[in-house]
């Protein structure tokens, strides 16, 4: 399995030759991102580098910028874990949503569930919103990591499920 960093820096190349190709999709994706906007085509394809790819896949995931996906996606950092937890399709999804962790962990062992992560708050989801997710409730890594994102029993099965949710995420452009 390729490591999920490895996966958005394989994309961001792709993004980056596509944009410097002319791309008009790709460079509408960069522009999103670039500190100059409103340049040109051309003048933004001679400016495009492949920390704007970079950046440009980390917001596409919920994240502030590339520092921010990367940190989060390794495990480092557990005070933000930005918005790739809570696509705009599960908003239909009934959830219980807490400010602290250790009510969530509370609320999560008492009525099972999932418990995921959305920049600074918690939520406890069922299956049906993994599903819609784009994850699969059923796998293995769920209960490797005891059903708690945020702070895994297996830091390792976290990345496979990341990896998971990025591949899809990038095959569906959901």
């Amino acid at each position: 399995m390729v490591d999920v960093i490895d996966r958005l820096k394989n994309e961001a190349r792709l993004l980056h030759r596509k944009a410097s190709d002319g791309d008009p999709a790709a460079l509408a994706r960069i522009r999103k991102v670039h500190e100059n906007p409103k340049l040109e085509d051309p003048a933004l394809k001679a400016l495009i580098k492949r920390r704007h790819g970079l950046s440009a896949l980390a917001r596409e995931l919920g994240f502030e910028g590339w520092t921010h996906a990367a940190q989060v996606l390794r495990g480092q950092n557990s005070s933000d874990f930005g918005k790739l937890l809570y696509p705009g399709r599960c908003g239909a999804h009934t959830n219980i949503w807490v400010a602290s962790y250790q009510e969530a962990r509370r609320i999560h062992r008492e009525s099972g569930g999932y418990l995921l992560a959305y920049r600074n708050q918690y939520l406890i989801v069922e299956a049906d919103y993994i599903r819609t997710m784009g994850l699969d409730p059923a796998d293995e890594d769920w209960r490797a990591i005891g059903y708690d994102w945020v702070k895994p029993a297996s830091p390792d099965a976290r990345s496979r499920l990341y990896e998971k949710l990025v591949r899809g995420k990038l095959e569906t452009g959901r």
